[in-house]
């Protein structure tokens, strides 16, 4: 595995600071978070669809 030690942390830390600037940081953060909780949303609202759908099809019309 890539991340077994915690050094190996801290070194892909330091690489992404030195990257993206610590100013960037919490701007990326944010974005990523805010995608990431729209992506969950979406994805619940699918498997929702989905039962909904399927308990449509189980009763008789």
């Amino acid at each position: 595995m890539f991340l077994k030690e915690p050094s190996h942390i801290l070194i892909l830390l330091l690489v992404v600071i030195l990257l993206f600037g610590a100013k960037r940081l919490p701007d990326s953060a944010k974005s990523l978070a805010k995608s990431l909780r729209i992506f969950k949303d979406e994805m619940k609202s699918e498997k929702d669809d989905q039962k909904k759908n399927k308990g449509d099809e189980e009763t008789p019309a």
